[in-house]
């Protein structure tokens, strides 16, 4: 008998004999193999929970979708760099009953006012350890954040002062 067929008979003997308190050999191994499942399901929650909760950390202070830029200003500081991206058309309709005579399961639709919101990215370098983070404003509110290259140089991203 080789040295292989040794360590794999070895080893067979190993896993048989850690079933053999169970009725069913098969049902032991599905319990393991059900709790390494839920164990990764748990683990896989948390790594993609944290993908979704975006948070912009610069200096001691956290900025977040939906905040002003009167708070991102007051908590990151002023931006490395300022661009305006564009202008966002945004339409509100409204639906009206319409009058006798005309057909009573439809409704006629009025554009009842048309905004204009700016688009507005703010730049943040990070310095040579970290990224250049843009982030975007619609109408004044944080809308999102995307990390960039490597920064160069000093970094922005101290927060207050």
């Amino acid at each position: 008998m080789s040295m292989l067929q040794k360590r794999s008979a070895t080893t067979l003997k190993l896993y048989n004999a850690s079933f053999q308190g169970w009725p069913n050999q098969r049902l032991g191994e599905i319990l393991i193999m059900t709790k390494i499942i839920i164990l990764m399901l748990f683990v896989a929650s948390f790594i993609s929970g944290s993908v979704d909760c975006f948070a912009f950390r610069c200096g001691d202070g956290f900025v977040s979708v939906g905040d002003s830029k009167a708070k991102v200003l007051s908590e990151c500081g002023k931006p490395t760099s300022k661009e305006k991206v564009k202008v966002k058309k945004v339409r509100h309709y409204r639906a009206v009953e319409k009058e006798k005579g005309e057909s009573s399961d439809s409704k006629r639709i009025y554009l009842s006012k048309e905004k204009k919101k700016p688009v507005e990215k703010w730049y943040y370098n990070c310095g040579e350890n970290d990224f250049i983070y843009a982030l975007t404003f619609e109408g004044g509110s944080l809308k999102s954040e995307e990390t960039g290259s490597y920064g160069k140089g000093k970094s922005d991203c101290n927060g207050r002062r």
